[in-house]
C-alpha cells in the first residue's frame, strides 16, 4: 500500500461526547471513522467532517471497517453499571434504568453524508443482539460473584481469520469487557467470540432505544479464552494485523500486583488452539512478547492503542492520542506509527 496518501497526523475534530473509543479506516475510499462513545463521525484523510451519526444513549466502543461489505461494525452496550449510568448522566438523564443489552451496531457508512444524522431513525444503522454476552453478564461466576468470567459486556471488535488460521473466511471477532475486580481469579482471561456475519442478513434490525429487540445468533461460531491476567474493562481495542498475522489486544492496565499488567498483548494467528479440561478453547500469547517470569505472561508496554488503533497490514498503524478540551469537548489526533515505533516504545 502506498502510504504517501496517508498523513502523519489526522485531527479528528472535537465533540461534546464521551472520549474516543475506536477508529476505522477505509483505505480505498480514503475515509476515517471514529467512535466517540455516543456518536460515530466520518472524516476524510485531511480531517474534514463528512458526516456524523448521533443520538445513541448507550456505549459505542471499538469499531472496524469490513472490507467485504463496506460497512463499519462496532460494539454497542446498554447497562446499569457505572459506565451506563455515567453516559445517561452525561446526557442529562439520571433516572432511566435500561434492560441490559449488548449489540453489534452495523453502520451503512455510504449513507452518512451530513452531520447530526440520527442513528436510529435515519436508516444508517442496524443492530444484532448478542445473546451469548447477555447470558454471561447475567450469570454468576466464581464463588457466586456477579457476572460469569467478570463479564462487563463487550468492547473490542475486528475482522480476522478463524483463530488458529491465517487464511480463509474472515469472522467478526468481539472481545468481552471484563470488570477489574482484584479479589477474584475468574476474570484473569480475555473472552473472545467469533461470528460469521455473512449469516446475519435476516438478523439485522433497526434499533429502538426504548424497546430493544433480541434478534441475534443463538450462539457464536467460536468462543475462546486468553490468559493475560486481569485488565481494567477487558480488551478496549482489538485489531487484526494482516501483514504480521497477529491479533493486537489493547487494554487498560490491570491492578493485580502479582501480574505484569501490560497494556498490549498479541496473539499469533497461526498459533494452535488448545482445548482445556473444561472443553474451552484456549489461545496463547505471542512468544516474542516481553516475558514476566513469575506469571508466564507475555506482553508489551506500548502505552497507547486502548482508545483507537488501526493496522494497515504493511507495518504501519494509526494510533489515537485522545485529549479533553477546556470546554469539556473530547478530541483526538491520529498519529502514524510503524512497527519499530511500537517496539521501541515498549
Amino acid at each position: 500500500m502506498d502510504m504517501k496518501h496517508f498523513p502523519k497526523t489526522i485531527d479528528t475534530g472535537a465533540y461534546k461526547s464521551g472520549h474516543i473509543q475506536g477508529i476505522a479506516i477505509d483505505p480505498v475510499k480514503g475515509y476515517v471513522y471514529c467512535s466517540y462513545t455516543q456518536l460515530l463521525v466520518k472524516l476524510d484523510l485531511q480531517g474534514n467532517l463528512i458526516g456524523s451519526c448521533e443520538g445513541l444513549t448507550g456505549h459505542l466502543g471499538c469499531i472496524d471497517f469490513n472490507d467485504e461489505d463496506g460497512k463499519v461494525y462496532g460494539s454497542l452496550e446498554y447497562k446499569n453499571d457505572s459506565i451506563g449510568r455515567g453516559i445517561r448522566k452525561f446526557l442529562g438523564d439520571t433516572e432511566t434504568e435500561v434492560e441490559t443489552s449488548f449489540f453489534i451496531a452495523v453502520f451503512d457508512v455510504d449513507k452518512i453524508d451530513r452531520p447530526h444524522m440520527d442513528a436510529c431513525t435515519d436508516g444508517v444503522m442496524k443492530t444484532v443482539y448478542l445473546k451469548e454476552v447477555v447470558k454471561d453478564y447475567n450469570e454468576s461466576g466464581e464463588n457466586g460473584a456477579p457476572h460469569r468470567y467478570g463479564c462487563s459486556g463487550i468492547d473490542g471488535t475486528t475482522f480476522g481469520p478463524k483463530f488458529g488460521q491465517t487464511d480463509g473466511k474472515r469472522y467478526l471477532t468481539v472481545a468481552y469487557g471484563i470488570y477489574g475486580d482484584v479479589n477474584r481469579a475468574d476474570n484473569d482471561r480475555q473472552v473472545l467470540l467469533q461470528y460469521d456475519v455473512t449469516q446475519w442478513d435476516n438478523l439485522l434490525k433497526p434499533l429502538s432505544q426504548s424497546n430493544f429487540h433480541k434478534s441475534g445468533p443463538e450462539v457464536p461460531d467460536g468462543k475462546y479464552f486468553l490468559f493475560t491476567g486481569n485488565t481494567e474493562w477487558g480488551v478496549q481495542n482489538l485489531e487484526y494485523d494482516e501483514g504480521a498475522k497477529k491479533w493486537l489486544l489493547c487494554v487498560y492496565r490491570g491492578k493485580k500486583p502479582h501480574n505484569p499488567n501490560y497494556p498490549l498483548f498479541t496473539v499469533d494467528a497461526a498459533s494452535p488452539v488448545e482445548v482445556n479440561c473444561a472443553g474451552e478453547q484456549e489461545l496463547s500469547l505471542s512468544a516474542d512478547g516481553i516475558l514476566h517470569e513469575p506469571s508466564g505472561i507475555r506482553g508489551w508496554n506500548f502505552p497507547r492503542g486502548a482508545e483507537g488503533i488501526y493496522a494497515f497490514g504493511n507495518g504501519y498503524y494509526y494510533v489515537s492520542h485522545p485529549d479533553k478540551l477546556e470546554d469539556g469537548r473530547r478530541t483526538a489526533i491520529l498519529h502514524l506509527y510503524n512497527e519499530t515505533d511500537l517496539k521501541q516504545l515498549s
